[in-house]
């Protein structure tokens, strides 16, 4: 564990292994970049703005620029070789004692800021990468068929979503309305949804443009990958179902997706990269990769229904890698934009208790779960408040928090 001048406890998820970014303000004040230490935040663009030559190269990046901004857009155009450098200067500004008097003023406590949505987000991609999750899902719909479609274990499957309803976590969930028809109704009807469900994620943040017409390959990916966000992923089931034969989810995915407000690095996440498993058949030659191409994340999850843990999926079982996704999702020529995010897909294991979607975890409502006060569900009612919380190893037997990701949701309108 790396030690700061600031009060840190040995065991703080958010120390100096850890560093994440965010949007905040306080009264008063515009949003602007903040990195979490402990329970402070640092406005990292007012302590960059000091002296700009503190930030370790005379003529490198203006991080004070990019960190006065209301977004992290403009830190994540400037590429990995910034984003190494802010980490290392971030990294000394907080350890040396010369910085703490020009820096301690910057420390705002974490209880006085409001968070922000991190990024403004430029497009949204939801994957499929979980095989325990489509596994179930597939036993649920199609119980007479092969639960995986032929080509799963070929491509990372995915949709192309709204980048306008991502929302940062503590945001209200209108409950939508759509057409439902179930199997026996003789014809659609409209209405709110009545299986509203989610779907605990990781999300992806990436950095760098590339060109239309280029893709990136996946040896390449990882200078793209800045960090990650807890994510979920609202899903409407009987709307969903209704409508996604023949082309995909639509309006029962497209109504909210909430992120957590902190961007934990993936340099943050060294010690936390593992193999993903074995992939039979073999990918592509376009989807393999040696080094960290290969490599998943071991991200312990709990999924949280108004105050009852009721799951605890483990990211380290998803199939396809975080680069192997985003080399499929640029191979077609595809650019990328700094901002753009991307989700893993539902995070699912073989013990019931580690499914990540209601839909899994009731079997589509048929087995409904038992909450500590009393009551049971099988999928979200108004009022319910769901979190998503997370955390990885880091170096040394620390942990790496990821912090958390809630919601709760409200009547439809009208």
């Amino acid at each position: 564990m790396t030690t700061s001048w600031i009060d840190l406890a040995e065991d703080d998820a958010f120390g100096l292994d850890n560093l994440p970014y965010g949007v905040f303000s306080t009264d008063g004040t515009e949003p602007r970049v903040g990195v979490r230490v402990g329970e402070w935040v640092l406005d990292a663009g007012a302590v960059a703005g000091i002296g700009r030559d503190a930030v370790g190269v005379g003529d490198g990046p203006d991080l004070a620029a990019a960190w006065e901004r209301p977004s992290l857009n403009a830190f994540l155009e400037l590429g990995r070789p910034a984003w190494t450098v802010a980490r290392s200067w971030l990294q000394e500004v907080l350890t040396d004692p010369v910085h703490e008097a020009r820096t301690r003023p910057h420390l705002v406590p974490l209880a006085d800021v409001t968070m922000h949505l991190p990024i403004e987000v430029a497009d949204y991609v939801d994957f499929y990468a979980g095989e325990h999750h489509a596994t179930n899902v597939g036993r649920i719909f199609r119980p007479d068929s092969e639960p995986l479609t032929p080509n799963w274990k070929h491509l990372p499957i995915g949709y192309h979503g709204r980048s306008g309803t991502v929302v940062v976590s503590g945001t209200d969930v209108v409950r939508p309305s759509g057409q439902r028809k179930a199997p026996s109704d003789p014809a659609p009807t409209f209405g709110p949804s009545r299986k509203l469900d989610i779907e605990a994620e990781l999300g992806f943040v990436v950095g760098g443009s590339s060109r239309v017409g280029h893709p990136v390959p996946i040896e390449q990916a990882g200078d793209h990958l800045f960090g990650v966000v807890l994510l979920n992923d609202w899903s409407a089931r009987d709307i969903q179902a209704w409508e996604y034969v023949p082309l995909g989810p639509f309006l029962g995915k497209s109504f909210a997706t909430s992120i957590s407000p902190w961007v934990v690095t993936l340099d943050a996440l060294a010690a936390a990269r593992v193999d993903v498993p074995g992939q039979d058949p073999e990918p592509l030659p376009y989807l393999r990769g040696t080094g960290d191409a290969a490599l998943g994340l071991d991200v312990h999850y709990e999924v949280v229904w108004n105050g009852t843990v009721v799951s605890r999926p483990e990211y380290r079982d998803m199939y396809w890698s975080p680069a192997q996704m985003l080399a499929h999702l640029t191979v077609n020529g595809a650019s990328l934009r700094s901002g753009d995010l991307f989700g893993s897909g539902t995070i699912s294991g073989t013990d019931p208790r580690t499914r990540g979607s209601f839909l899994e975890l009731t079997w589509n409502g048929t087995e409904p779960v038992a909450l500590d006060d009393g009551s049971t569900r099988s999928f979200i009612e108004d009022g319910d408040t769901l979190v998503l919380r997370a955390w990885a190893p880091g170096p040394g037997g620390t942990r790496i928090g990821l912090g958390e990701v809630s919601g709760t949701v409200v009547p439809a309108a009208g």
